[in-house]
């Protein structure tokens, strides 16, 4: 896994809606994400950044690269 060292050590389980899920799912094919996990981190590290947590997102990563603390996107 390459996240600086970083290991996915919690599980996070969140109940969504039909129409959250849909919205999920159309991220998910159209940004080509590999699986639902790897667009809600995306999504979340997203989020995070733009409330000025992280540095600017970026595209065009392999799956062990879509960690929320992965400091790599700048």
């Amino acid at each position: 896994m390459d996240g600086g060292g970083d290991k996915r050590m919690e599980r996070l389980q969140v109940m969504v809606t039909d129409s959250e899920l849909r919205a999920l799912d159309d991220f998910r094919f159209e940004t080509r994400m590999p699986s639902r996990a790897a667009a809600v981190r995306e999504l979340l590290r997203r989020g995070l950044e733009a409330e000025g947590y992280f540095s600017k997102a970026s595209g065009g990563e392999a799956s062990t690269s879509f960690g929320v603390l992965n400091q790599k996107h700048s």
